[in-house]
């Protein structure tokens, strides 16, 4: 049996002319298609409209997996990590962050294997304990490239350097071009995690555990660049490899 490895759903945010499509859950297909080619079984779970069962919901969806991804989406509701929104800040779900928080705890907790993208990093390190910028353009005065590309999303837009000895340093190797299609990002690491990559201006690329190599994240996007970049590609097989290390223990 391959590795089951789910997929947090996000929901459409507008009605759709398709019958049952408004605000249906979804997760990107491109994500989807990593993790196949990786060797893995995606399944994607949709999150309760009740953030009261969040919990329970997360209980009972960790037992369906083997591993999972928190993909990228809407900005992250900053009264989760103590502050109140500022003028910049774009779309939130709390329904959400209320889910995918509960889960990544759930998931800590049986040490199934997680891989944080973009939102992923962010809720991630909120999860336990660290907070974000909520928008880097206001608030980080030391944010000097362009951190939300213009470019299509398959291209690799700047550079990142990682941690020798890292995790993330022995999958996609010391340097990389990545892509990049956030505003918000990881502020004050979680005291569990590392930073162990950065952007040239210093924005934080990638955390992992302190101790463990259960929780890995990476503010850009592999999903969008597997097709033809080898390191994106890397990222999924990790994952998958250390889930199917877990199921196999």
């Amino acid at each position: 049996m391959k590795p089951i490895i789910a997929i947090t759903a996000d929901s459409l945010p507008k009605p759709s002319p398709v019958i049952n499509e408004n605000v249906a859950p979804f997760a990107p297909r491109e994500l989807v298609e990593g993790i196949l080619a990786a060797g893995g079984m995606p399944i994607i779970l949709p999150f309760p409209q009740d953030p009261s069962e969040a919990e329970e919901a997360a209980q009972a969806a960790v037992a369906l997996f083997d591993g999972v991804v928190i993909p990228g989406g809407p900005d992250i509701d900053p009264t989760l990590f103590g502050e109140e929104p500022i003028p910049q800040i774009g779309r939130t779900n709390y329904e959400r962050d209320a889910y995918e928080l509960a889960l990544i705890k759930a998931a800590a907790l049986q040490h199934k294997p997680q891989l944080g993208i973009c939102r992923g990093i962010q809720i991630i390190n909120v999860a336990f304990g660290g907070t974000l910028y909520q928008d880097l353009g206001t608030q980080d005065p030391d944010c000097h490239i362009q951190h939300s590309q213009k470019a299509p999303g398959q291209f690799p837009t700047h550079h990142i350097t990682t941690t020798p000895g890292s995790q993330i340093n022995a999958i996609v190797g010391a340097k990389q071009k990545v892509n990049s299609r956030h505003h918000q990002a990881v502020r004050t690491v979680a005291a569990a995690f590392k930073a162990t990559a950065t952007a040239p201006d210093g924005v934080i690329e990638a955390i992992e555990l302190q101790q463990g190599d259960d929780i890995l994240a990476v503010q850009w996007h592999p999903e969008n660049m597997w097709q033809r970049d080898p390191a994106a590609l890397a990222l999924f097989q990790d994952l998958v490899a250390r889930a199917d290390q877990r199921k196999k223990a």
